[in-house]
């Protein structure tokens, strides 16, 4: 068997129990990953009871309410508390979700947050998402023409057929829920795009108004970029705007065939 010998400061202990100062019984326990670059302690997880007769609905509202009433020292993004931007991206329960759609009424047990699996960790919940932006990025993700509509005053048309090819792709939020559950992703993230720019890279090959489809497949025709996926569906699984990032790597596939012949 495999032997891992993880450095002191890596492993992650019992940390910090912080109890409820109300007379509640209608308590929840909440298990936060805790971990801050200012000092060499080991990553934690600290457990907080939270009366929940005065908290929100959502597990972001339980977090906010641990910062303001327990802990003002956790660390986390959030933003819209809608499920329309995606910071509040997290590991709860397992799955990895957004904290402001995610029902704590869901979580029969303790309720576990952890940041995104495999991601480097900047503070507590909060992870390092450059090399998922910067991916982003080498796709290009704009319309891609000529101008002549513009130059000519003419409105660049899309048929409804065509518009509705859209739909599945262009609701993603680039929370990377998708893209940090996939193994492929933890094990080539340097060189295989994921399923979260790989989904944003299909919105624009889908798109009728688009002009370099040639040249966006050419780019992604590399044995990692696309190819590194192995259909496990934990992607697709996991998404919490119920899309089907799979889908579009096999409908990636497929036209990189076609562009071929």
């Amino acid at each position: 068997m495999v032997q891992f010998n993880l450095p002191d400061n890596s492993k992650l202990v019992e940390g910090e129990y912080y109890k409820s100062k109300t007379d509640s019984n209608n308590i929840k326990n909440f298990r936060v990953y805790r971990w801050s670059p200012d000092d060499e302690k080991n990553p934690r997880v600290d457990t907080y009871e939270v009366d929940m007769d005065n908290c929100g609905p959502m597990v972001l509202d339980a977090v906010m309410k641990i910062k303001s009433d327990i802990d003002p020292s956790l660390t986390f993004r959030r933003s819209c508390r809608e499920g329309i931007c995606g910071s509040c991206a997290m590991n709860i329960d397992g799955t990895n979700t957004l904290a402001c759609t995610k029902p704590i009424k869901d979580c029969k047990n303790d309720v576990a947050i952890y940041p995104l699996p495999h991601m480097p960790v900047i503070k507590d919940l909060v992870t390092n998402l450059k090399n998922l932006y910067k991916q982003l990025t080498s796709i290009k993700p704009w319309l891609h023409n000529n101008g002549k509509q513009s130059e000519d005053n003419i409105e660049n048309l899309q048929s409804k057929s065509d518009r509705a090819k859209l739909d599945g792709l262009y609701e993603c939020i680039l929370c990377a829920c998708c893209s940090t559950s996939c193994p492929s992703y933890w094990w080539n993230s340097d060189k295989y795009l994921g399923p979260a720019v790989l989904l944003q890279s299909y919105r624009w090959l889908q798109d009728s108004r688009d002009e370099a489809r040639s040249e966006r497949l050419k780019e992604l025709d590399d044995t990692f970029k696309v190819y590194r996926c192995h259909t496990i569906m934990n992607c697709t699984q996991t998404c919490p705007k119920g899309l089907n990032p799979a889908k579009a790597i096999s409908g990636i596939k497929t036209m990189i065939a076609q562009n071929r012949t």
